[in-house]
This record gives C-alpha cells, structure tokens and sequence, in this order.
C-alpha cells in the first residue's frame, strides 16, 4: 500500500495501518522548545553555555525542574506481556499501543513522553531497568504488565523510586469505576456502606477497583469475586495469590450465578458473554452493571435492559452510555501530579480524582463535548454517569483536585501556592484563548450589558448563553421561536429556559412589531425598501431586527453571522445602525492564537483594495481595539516591497499610510513596508532596518489587500491550527459583530465578552 493508494474501504485494520505508516511512520516526534538558528544558540544549548544549568542542578537537584524538560515529561513502560485485546504479543508489537498512550498523553493534558518497550519478564530485571530511569523522569506509568507481576512490580518501584509510578491498567479503571459507582449509588439513593458488590474477574484492573471502592467504604463482606476457576473462597488453591485472597468469602457458592442474587453492583473485567440476562433479572432494584470486558462486554446493553428497565450500564465501548475509559482520568492525575512535584500518587491522591469525575458529571456538557459526540448529548442520570472522554473540562476539575491532595498529605515537593493562577494556566491550556481574553472577560464582569443573538436557535448560540449566563459574562436576548428554543435547550441537556433566565424575540410574534417596521422604514424608505419590504424583512430578517433592537436601545451589541453571506449582514448594520462619523468604512481585525502566541491580522473581511488613508484609519482602530486585551500593538505594514525595495503600487500606498500613521498617531509603533518575515523576526528586522520603529517583533499585521488578509488568515490557521477570535467588526456606530460559520460556542463566549467591552466603552 501506498501514500498515493489508501484505503477507501471502511475496513477497520486497512485505514489504522494506513494511518500508521504515512505521511511518517509512528505517531511520535521530538521537536526543540528552543531556537537553534545560529551559532549563539547552538552555544547556549550546548557547549560551551550548557554547562552552566549542569553546574546549578549539581548543586541543587531541585533545579532540574527549572532548566530540564524533565518535570513535566513521563515514561510510558511496557514489557508487552498483556497488551489490552492482544495478550502477551511481546515489547516490540506493543510499541504502536505505547505510542498511542503518549498522544494521549500530549493532547489531552500537554505532558511529554518517551515510551520505553523493555523486553524483560523476570520482576528482578525488569525493575532494576527501570528504576535506574530515574533521573530522566517526572513521572512513570506502567501500561499492559499482566498480573501478578504487575502487583509486585508497580510495588517495588514505588519502594524504590521519588518520583510518581502508576500502573494505569489498575488505577486508572478503578478510579473510573469508582466515580460510575459513586453516582450510581446517588441516583439509586443507596449507601456505598450497604452495597454488596459481585466480581467477574480477579486481574489487576478488577482487584485494583475493588481496593477503591473499600477505600470509598464498601466493606469487604459484601464484595464477592468470581474469575474462571468460580468464586473466590476461603481455602480455595486454584489461581490463588496474595492480593486475590483479601476478598475471599467464607462460603459454599460456587459460581457467579451463585452469587449474583442481590446484587447492587455487578463489576465485569473478564469475558464476554459471562453476565447472563437471567442473572440480570435477580439482581437488587436499580442495580449497576459494569460490563468492561473489550471488545465484547459480558453482557450487551440490549440484553440487561431487555429484562430490567431499572438496570445502569457501563461498558468499555465508545457506541454505548457510559463508557468506562482511562483516558478520562490517567493524562489529569499525572498533570496535577507533576505540576506540583508529587513524588508518589497515593490513595488520597486517587479519591481526589474520582470526586472531581464524579462532580463533573453532575455538570453540564458543553459545546467541545457536544461536538466531539454529534450532538447527542445526555446529562446526569443513567445513561451519563461519568463524563466523556473528550469533556474540556476534565483537566480543569481533576489536576488541581490531585495536586492539592498531594499538597495536604506532604508529598508534593514543589506546592502550589497560587491556584487562581494554576488553574489560568490550565484554562489557557484548554481553550488557548484563555490568556489573552482573559483582560476582556474580567472587564466584561465589571458591567455586564444585554447582548442579541440574531442566530438564537443555533446550538452553538445556546450552548455559549448557558456558559455566559453561568459566568455572568452578559444578559442575553436571542432571536427565535420560544417552542424551538424550549425544546432544544432540553435537547442538548442544558438547564436554561427561554423566558426564565434568558429573554428572547419571537420573530413570529412581538408585541414591537408595528415599531420595528415603522424605525426600519424610517431609515431605510429612500434607500429602495417598501413599506411592504419593511414588514417581512422585520418577520424574517434576525440581523435587521437584532439590528433594530441596539438601535432602538433594547440591546446594547449584536452577534450575527451564523447563517448567510457576511456582505448581507453588514449591509443590514450599516443600514440600521451606521458608522462612526470619523471613519470611511467598516473593517475587521482576526485576533489568531497558534503556540507562536497572539498575532492581529486586518482587514480580513471587509474592504478589498483600501487606499492609503483607509489602510491608516483601519490600523488605528485595530491598535484601539488591541489595547484592550492589555497588549501594547506593534503594527507592521506588510508588502511585498521590503522598505522601499520596490515602486509598485501597492507598496507605495503602505509608505503613504505609515506617513500618515507618524503624523497623526506618534506614540503608536508601527513600521513598514515590510516583508512578513521581517514583521515577525527582530533579526530579520534590524538586519534591513538597524533603527526600527517597533520594539518587537509585530503583533499587528495590515496587509495591502482584503485578498492578501484573508488568504494569509486562513492558511495560518490551518497551517498552525490557530485558534481564530473574530472578526472584530471596526467602525461601526454602536457594537455589532458579524462571526463566521465555523465558529464554535467558545467563540461565541468570547464574542459575546468582546460585545460587552465595546457596548461599556460606547456609553
């Protein structure tokens, strides 16, 4: 198979070996956090100025977290000897899992990995190989060690080690497992305490779980096991160990149907097919069922409800409720862990962990997790008892609640002492736009406004009013059918209502219609609108009429755009609303955040070919709109032209507009005709121009022409996969802001907080 002749089957195997092999073998790279482009840099990051941290750390051990990658970079180790699914397939074929858990790893909570595959099966060996890694690591997580070995293995690292070892493949499904009890046990209004718990399966995942859940407080006299030599009783020899033994009964039942009778919870780590509907039937009202057997459950969610419509199911598949995944858990303990110098995950640490999950769930979901799942969406109850992989909000709960654990119990050598701005730094992590909006949000709190939304039935819409209400960031009005909008906030599991905590306008049927038709016509009679065209375009038109209502007073900013051409939209806001006397046309300002940081790019929306006073009057309002981020702009007038290198005639405008620029606006840096890379790199910069204007490399980037800005815009937002705010509507007379269809409801937030700052600084 070829790059040039993938798949285009639906075959499973076909696609994830594709998928492996190009466009570079692997899933893994290792990439410099530091520049190397000249002989400086090659001094400082190695000989001879290397020496210098060496020097320090030898000194002060602790000093490794300032100058190394090491604190925040973990070894994912595996001798291949029960990879899930596979069995014991050997180090090598385990690679490709090893790989993947390090993706995990970096997208989910932005920690560093190398896997290690050790082709070692003696418990001596294999911990000896390891625990020598110790200067390298942060952190250890164990994958896919079959047990007992596992047990003991993970015990003497630990014994031996200062830094954290985990073996996910029995506390990452526990501490899951736990948090699906935990809520269970809420919606069935039992007490952990009183439960009896039945077992299939004695492995370390299940033994792992079991051990949580006693530390949550079952007792041990209720929790039956059963593996496949039957129950696990007192005086029992078969596939006996020490760690199996702990939940040995004193009984004469022999099988799992022997003990299944009764049972609140019924916990499966072991086949498929092994809960039978019949056993399904006999157990306690509202029972659990934790069928994590992959890829076939013991029992398929089909079959359980077939027999009992009171049943909870769990399972380890991701086309069923409730999936039992470690992800949701193992990349956010680590975080915290390491974050706050842990040198080990203790219990504490782990029931830390499964109160944050358990927590969340009860929360609700939001657009990231909507999307990452089509859109259907269930809330606390039954069929979401845990919340799902790709929640944004995981790390946000789990991290700090892991950290401060470790804090209280005295084994966190590096303490966190400011968690406001911990949890910043996660929040940046998440959304990436956390940092720099986070000065427009704070200012919107200050003095919220009523914002509209012409686009109020959109879910996206919804969704970012259920946020912005929570956060008080502004007053919503949307534009829609209340019967539409009443079912789809119940549709995608939100609490809001319409009317309750959000008002709206019913285009179909508002009392200010009469109104609205007679202000349209007022102001746009002689511009070819028929008192006729004026009545539909008030029935029909969500931007005129949100339009309508910021003029009239009754919203203090608008947000369109969702549906229709841009062109249209601003037409109606220009209409309705107008432009500031003392610019010649609208404009706009795409603020793009990529891990280079944040860069304004402008105009990207509005005017196609501006001359050199427009080009002057858009960079001063895009460094008005800058400085409220809390950024000092630096604009740079892009060309093709590199400070009067050519005479064509888009390069002579840029001179003309920094002219006028100088003239009018002294204090603000700005500098061109410029080339992109000189915008963007001092070096570049001063080896054309030694005295330049700006005192930095730019974070404003005017471009010539609309083509030039939008087609740069978008090639670096896929190029780099930047988070895109905007655009930013400049000019008009009071805050109007016209959004793109691709926006997500994080989006809309920080659109909306946007609005709210423009409407504040308008009064």
């Amino acid at each position: 198979m070829t790059e040039n002749n993938k798949p285009k089957s639906g075959n499973l195997d076909e696609n994830a070996l594709f998928y492996h092999e190009y466009p570079r073998p692997g899933k893994l790279e290792i990439q410099a956090t530091k520049p190397l482009g000249n002989q400086r840099d090659l001094a400082l990051a190695y000989s001879p100025g290397v020496a210098a941290p060496c020097r320090e750390i030898a000194k002060d051990p602790d000093k490794a977290a300032l100058y190394t990658a090491r604190s925040n970079l973990v070894g994912v180790i595996s001798n291949g000897t029960a990879v899930l699914g596979l069995g014991a397939i050997g180090p090598l074929a385990s690679k490709p899992v090893m790989e993947g858990k390090a993706v995990l790893f970096k997208k989910f909570a932005g920690i560093d990995v190398f896997d290690i595959e050790v082709d070692e099966r003696d418990v001596d060996n294999f911990v000896n190989s390891i625990a020598v890694l110790e200067p390298t690591f942060g952190g250890i997580n164990l994958e896919d060690i079959k047990a007992p070995e596992c047990f003991q293995i993970e015990e003497r690292l630990r014994a031996k080690m200062n830094i954290p070892v985990f073996h996910d493949d029995q506390h990452g499904t526990a501490i899951i497992v736990a948090a699906a009890v935990s809520n269970a046990m809420e919606l069935s209004r039992k007490s952990i305490e009183d439960v009896k718990i039945v077992a299939s399966g004695a492995g370390a995942a299940a033994l792992a779980c079991l051990n949580l859940l006693v530390s949550l407080g079952a007792k041990r006299e209720n929790i039956w096991v059963t593996d496949i030599e039957g129950v696990v009783y007192e005086g029992r020899e078969a596939l006996m160990d020490q760690w199996k033994s702990v939940f040995a009964q004193k009984t004469d039942k022999r099988t799992l149907n022997d003990v299944i009778e009764g049972a609140d919870v019924f916990l499966g780590l072991s086949a498929a097919g092994v809960l039978k509907p019949e056993m399904v039937a006999k157990m306690a009202a509202r029972p659990l069922v934790l069928a994590l057997a992959n890829p076939n459950p013991e029992i398929m969610p089909e079959e359980a409800l077939a027999v009992r419509d009171d049943v909870m199911m769990g399972t380890g598949r991701s086309d069923y409720p409730n999936q039992v995944n470690n992800v949701l858990c193992f990349p956010y303990i680590f975080r915290g862990a390491l974050d706050c110098g842990a040198t080990t995950i203790n219990e504490e640490m782990k029931l830390a962990a499964v109160r944050a999950i358990a927590e969340l769930a009860r929360e609700e979901p939001t657009d990231v997790v909507a999307k990452a799942y089509g859109g259907n969406m269930e809330t606390f109850g039954p069929k979401y008892l845990i919340p799902l992989p790709f929640d944004n909000r995981l790390i946000l709960r789990i991290a700090p609640a892991v950290a401060k654990a470790a804090m209280e119990t005295g084994v966190a050598t590096r303490p966190i002492e400011d968690f406001e701005a911990y949890m910043d730094r996660l929040n940046r992590f998440v959304f990436r736009s956390g940092l720099v909006m986070k000065p427009i949000i704070q200012q919107a709190k200050s003095d919220i406004k009523r914002v509209i939304y012409a686009d109020g039935e959109d879910e996206r819409v919804l969704r970012a009013v259920q946020v912005i209400i929570e956060e008080r960031l502004a007053t919503p009005i949307l534009i829609g059918r209340p019967s539409v909008l009443e079912s789809r906030c119940e549709r995608y599991g939100l609490k809001i209502r319409p009317g309750k905590d959000f008002e709206y306008v019913d285009p179909q049927d508002d009392p200010r219609y009469r109104d609205y038709v007679d202000t349209l016509f007022s102001l746009v009679g002689r511009k070819g609108v028929t008192p006729e065209a004026a009545r539909t375009i008030v029935r029909t038109n969500n931007t005129a009429i949100a339009a309508l209502a910021v003029y009239r007073g009754e919203a203090d900013a608008l947000i369109t755009g969702l549906e229709g051409r841009f062109e249209k939209h601003l037409r109606d806001i220009s209409n309705i609303i107008g432009r500031k006397e003392e610019v010649d046309d609208f404009s706009t300002l795409s603020l793009l955040i990529n891990s280079k940081g944040a860069f304004f790019l402008a105009d990207t929306y509005v005017t196609g070919n501006p001359c050199a006073e427009e080009i002057a009057q858009i960079t001063e309002a895009a460094a008005r709109q800058i400085q409220r981020f809390g950024i000092t702009p630096r604009a740079a007038l892009l060309s093709h032209s590199n400070f009067g290198s050519r005479n064509t005639e888009t390069a002579r405008k840029m001179r003309e507009a920094l002219e006028l620029l100088c003239q009018r606006c002294p204090e603000l840096e700005v500098d061109g005709e410029m080339h992109g890379d000189a915008a963007l790199s001092e070096d570049v910069l001063t080896r054309y121009m030694p005295n330049p204007r700006l005192s930095g490399p730019a974070n404003l980037l005017v471009f010539p022409t609309l083509d030039a800005a939008n087609i740069a815009m978008n090639l670096i937002k896929a190029m780099t996969e930047a988070l895109h705010v905007g655009p930013i509507l400049l000019g008009p007379k009071k805050p109007a802001h016209i959004i793109t269809p691709s926006i997500t409801s994080r989006g809309i937030v920080n659109m909306t907080a946007l609005s709210v700052v423009d409407a504040q600084s308008a009064k």
